[in-house]
């Protein structure tokens, strides 16, 4: 039986802080009027994860709702709340997306960036998707994860980090934890016991 990490996403109960990874990948957050009020979105790259994000947020007690954009692109977002405002004002600075300086990567925020914008590779590895309008967000959010015990490098096409290596790629799987409930286990990291090139 393995040890249960107090980093992983078992390690407590749901929090809105957890959504935290939404923003590692290509969510957004934005403030409203006098900045009493926040409202979180993303736009999913695949739109079969929608309701397993959406059952993760409100599993933090934050409702999410799907959308389709007029290009056809899903995204979710919530309605203007004052429970994120604390949140949108760790992940901006000067009114753009930044990681918050030291910030902790843990396997609960983990797990939802896995859920709404991670896939396996076809080496082995596990990729996470980076927003790529705010290339700012990439080499601190490295740094997060290479302090979580999952040093990544940068996938070779598009904007995402790739953990790979049979310890990176087990460290993974313990800090997400077990498949969600509404996605295909081919879609969650996974460890098959041997390098992972």
């Amino acid at each position: 039986m393995s040890q249960l990490s107090l980093f992983s996403a078992e390690a407590r109960p749901p929090s809105p802080a957890d959504l935290a990874g939404l923003l590692c990948g290509p969510g957004q957050v934005a403030r409203f009027g006098a900045g009493d009020q926040a409202r979180l979105s993303i736009a999913l790259s695949d739109p079969a994860r929608a309701a397993a994000v959406v059952a993760a947020c409100a599993a933090t007690g934050i409702t999410m709702r799907a959308v389709r954009t007029d290009s056809g692109a899903t995204v979710l977002r919530t309605a203007f709340r004052c429970d994120l405002v604390g949140l949108a004002a760790a992940w901006t600075d000067g009114g753009a997306k930044a990681v918050p300086r030291g910030w902790q990567l843990d396997g609960a925020a983990l797990r939802l960036w896995a859920l709404a914008a991670g896939r396996p590779d076809e080496r082995g590895g596990y990729l996470l998707e980076l927003d790529p309008d705010s290339p700012g967000t990439h080499d601190p959010l490295i740094a997060a994860a290479t302090r979580a015990g999952i040093p990544p490098a940068r996938a070779e096409h598009g904007p995402a980090l790739r953990i790979s290596g049979a310890r990176r790629v087990r460290r993974l799987v313990e800090l997400v934890g077990p498949v969600p409930e509404r996605i295909t286990g081919t879609d969650w990291p996974r460890y098959w016991g041997r390098s992972a090139s």
